[in-house]
């Protein structure tokens, strides 16, 4: 059930309201894009951001949890950032102005901002309704982005990377992919930024032609400070098959959504996630799939690790349409307890209404296996690096899933870096 009565606008969302006031004359877009900001701060104003009375936000209070929001800063410039794998073609928003493009074979590249100005075609601010906090802060606020287009039966001969990069203040940016029928493609999505305050939001739209094989592999390193929210829209169209990896190595209050429908026969999706959540960071994970045609598959497996004070959360939400017999959808969430403070909360959920499909959940929360861990430290090993040994070999079996030794390199390269601080 949701339900949220009114309540008095905080210090947060009274800020969200008067930032678009002083900055929406600077925003792109014709008539209709203005209206629909008008129309999504209206309902932040009216609704507030939600709190644990709204379903979907039952784990991620956002009211209380986000308690400030900083100042636009229109001067800001972040770091470059090396390509996860070399060689990738990049797409760079630095502070949500287009940084670099690079030219790649199969793939046309517009601008977002110009697109809004333009009225083209499919693309538009939508957002999923009142409770939607990030589609509507997204909606209300975001400036460019990538209209990226992989012809149909293009196959690129390197990985593209759109980076979202920031250094400090807001940055709202949205991405709209279109994989062509039959296409093969590689996309890296990261979300990066240094140690200053920062409300980041992104929005990707996505949808998978008919037969169209990719992968969409979202790495967030935010820094300490960050607030990143973030949604990909998903949909799959007939016998299309997709990827969907998604890597939260830092950030202080993370909200990463997906929301997926399955429109086609014969279409897959693979969801994998890894989170590793460290100090009193809060990291949430939400996945709404819909299997809304018959003969269709899809498996998500969640693995996360969590210490300190920390908390993490998965909600995942499969829902199986009357006609859509046949399908098979699996979906697991296991967690790492490293201390007492640290907490996960996971909720997955099965919605069917056709009777002839093969549907199951599946979820733990354990802490390290103490005999797999006095094995290891009685062969002269120490309890730190032996502690990282299993960790590192409980979310090492969804990575290597991957098959690309580069990219694993680069992730457990990542998680090393974490264990050196957390593990």
């Amino acid at each position: 059930m949701t339900v949220q009565s009114k309540l008095p606008l905080t210090a947060a969302e009274t800020t969200l309201v008067e930032t678009f006031g002083e900055q929406f004359s600077y925003l792109p877009g014709n008539a209709e894009m203005v209206s629909h900001r008008d129309r999504a701060v209206q309902a932040l104003k009216e609704s507030g951001l939600p709190t644990r009375k709204v379903e979907a936000w039952h784990y991620t209070d956002l009211r209380r949890l986000l308690t400030s929001i900083p100042s636009h800063d229109d001067g800001a410039v972040a770091d470059d950032l090396e390509c996860l794998v070399e060689g990738s073609a990049r797409l760079v928003l630095n502070n949500g102005k287009i940084a670099t493009t690079e030219a790649v074979d199969g793939i046309t590249v517009a601008s977002v901002a110009d697109a809004l100005r333009a009225e083209v075609s499919g693309v538009t601010l939508s957002d999923h309704g009142r409770f939607d906090a990030v589609g509507l802060i997204n909606s209300a606020f975001v400036a460019n982005g990538f209209v990226l287009k992989v012809e149909d039966g293009a196959e690129p001969d390197r990985p593209i990377e759109l980076q979202s990069l920031h250094d400090g203040g807001q940055v709202h940016t949205r991405n709209i992919v279109t994989v062509g029928a039959d296409a093969k493609v590689t996309l890296f999505d990261r979300q990066a930024g240094s140690d200053k305050s920062v409300l980041a939001s992104n929005v990707t739209e996505l949808v998978v032609r008919k037969g169209g094989d990719a992968k969409w592999i979202c790495v967030q390193e935010q820094g300490g400070e960050a607030t990143h929210l973030g949604q990909l829209n998903v949909t799959l169209e007939e016998n299309a098959k997709l990827t969907v990896f998604v890597v939260n190595l830092s950030g202080q209050l993370v909200r990463q959504e997906i929301n997926a429908d399955v429109v086609g026969e014969g279409a897959d999706l693979t969801f994998r996630a890894i989170n590793l959540i460290g100090g009193n960071a809060h990291c949430d994970i939400t996945l709404s799939l819909g299997h809304l045609v018959p003969n269709t598959t899809s498996t998500e497996v969640v693995r996360s690790v969590v210490t300190d004070s920390a908390q993490g959360v998965f909600q995942g939400q499969i829902r199986v349409d009357r006609i859509a017999q046949k399908t098979d959808a699996q979906m697991a969430c296991n967690t790492l307890l490293l201390s007492d403070d640290a907490g996960f909360s996971t909720k997955p959920e099965l919605e069917i209404f056709a009777d002839d499909v093969v549907c199951a959940h599946g979820a733990t929360v354990a802490e390290i296996d103490h005999n797999s861990l006095f094995y290891l430290m009685a062969r002269g090993i120490s309890e730190k690096t032996a502690r990282g040994l299993l960790i590192k070999a409980f979310v090492a079996e969804i990575i290597e899933e991957l098959d690309d030794n580069t990219l694993v390199e680069a992730l457990e390269m990542r998680i090393d870096k974490w264990l050196e601080a957390y593990g």
